[in-house]
């Protein structure tokens, strides 16, 4: 049996936050492996990247979710009890009431939604000074997305819960006053859909048929039993917080376009060129960095041992960089993904594995549609100057931006 690298540090929590979407690939090429075990919240840890570590860590069999999430990350970004910690049953039929909502009717709706607040936001821009584009992604995606999920939301609130989803994203592993206001913004948004749940279900507030909203409050379990409010509001938000996320994207592809100015023509050219080149841009940038899981029961895999309840880390981030995988990943080029039929395994930007069965995000389906809508608008619906600004992305920081959001001046509309 292969000893499995271990990281030289007696307790790496310190190193992970410092280091970010690096660290787990920095000490694979520092000890010549995709595999290495450490310490981190003071637990035995084995991390992975790549593909073969990918397909092992999304194998049900040998992996479960329950207790993989440490505990600030459920209280803040994903909520307790929520489908990302189901195994099992219980998981399948949860994820099953998920895609029932994302149907390519429904996604292609909530992409017009997207649209008509964008464009209705041009004018405005138009008169106004500068424009962070992150700010007013975020309000627009706040708006598109509760129209979308039958959710009613005035004018008033667009702000507070825009807020409040976004402390949600910013706090898992923050420090202090982020980490705080993320457990605020938590508690507050579940206040919110759980009112609004119980109001569904008493008859009180009319949902239409399909939207997330009714769907969540009508979901029986496997018993037949409606889910808790709680339960049902962390799933609601699951639903409303991953889609104002899509902002970070719709920021990275303002950042690409003006990194490389030669593909605002190209990305027009057909709808393949248009999500290549989104699809590059969910490769290159990072999102999320690190996925967790739990080892069902003991195993060996590649000469390594994998003990029963060790926490696993498969490296998001690294695995969409790794050379054996992406030729030059450090370079950005939509041209890569031309004729691309899909990999679960090797490109990861929102989890691996099957949609259906698996762990694998269904918001990416989501994310696609509102990133071609956004490159699009970018590159046929406005004009507009980038100014001199910090445009660096921090990757020691998680979730990172760059530090300006994205500042554009100048806006005209062009269609």
């Amino acid at each position: 049996m292969a000893t499995m690298p271990a990281d030289r540090s007696p307790e790496s929590t310190l190193a992970f936050l410092r280091d970010g979407y690096r660290f787990i690939s920095d000490r694979c090429d520092r000890y010549g492996t995709d595999v290495f075990t450490t310490r981190l919240l003071l637990k035995r840890t084995i991390c992975l990247r790549g593909r073969p570590a990918a397909e092992l860590f999304y194998d049900n069999e040998r992996f479960v979710r329950a207790g993989a999430t440490p505990k600030r990350g459920q209280r803040t970004l994903t909520g307790v009890g929520g489908v990302q910690g189901l195994d099992g049953a219980a998981h399948a039929d949860r994820k099953a009431m998920f895609i029932s909502i994302m149907t390519p009717s429904a996604i292609s709706r909530l992409g017009q939604l997207f649209d008509d607040e964008w464009r209705a936001r041009i004018p405005i821009w138009e008169r106004s000074g500068p424009v962070v584009l992150y700010r007013e992604m975020a309000r627009i995606l706040t708006r598109a997305v509760c129209a979308w999920a039958g959710v009613p939301l005035a004018e008033s609130q667009v702000n507070r819960r825009t807020a409040e989803l976004h402390a949600m994203i910013e706090s898992p592993v923050a420090i202090g006053p982020p980490h705080w206001r993320g457990l605020l913004g938590r508690g507050r948004g579940e206040r919110w859909a759980g009112d609004l749940i119980e109001r569904v279900r008493a008859g009180t507030l009319p949902a239409p048929e399909g939207t997330a909203l009714r769907v969540i409050a009508e979901h029986r379990d496997l018993e037949g039993r409606l889910l808790p409010r709680r339960i049902a509001a962390v799933e609601l938000l699951n639903v409303l917080r991953p889609t104002v996320a899509v902002d970070r994207f719709v920021v990275f592809a303002a950042l690409a376009l003006h990194d490389h100015p030669a593909w605002r023509d190209r990305v027009g050219e057909s709808d393949e060129t248009t999500e290549s080149f989104v699809q590059e841009v969910r490769r290159y940038y990072p999102f999320f960095p690190v996925a967790a899981a739990r080892v069902r029961r003991s195993f060996d895999w590649q000469g390594h041992h994998f003990p029963r309840g060790r926490r696993v880390l498969l490296d998001l981030y690294g695995t969409n960089h790794h050379r054996a995988l992406w030729p030059s990943p450090e370079e950005f080029r939509p041209e890569r993904f031309t004729g691309w039929r899909g990999d679960p395994f090797s490109f990861v930007p929102q989890g691996g594995g099957e949609h259906l069965t698996g762990h694998r995000c269904p918001g990416e389906w989501i994310t696609i549609e509102l990133m071609k809508r956004a490159v699009t608008n970018l590159t046929s619906a406005m004009a507009y100057d980038v100014p001199p600004q910090n445009l660096a992305l921090d990757l020691g920081r998680m979730p990172t931006l760059p530090p300006s959001g994205f500042v554009v001046t100048d806006v005209r509309r062009t269609a």
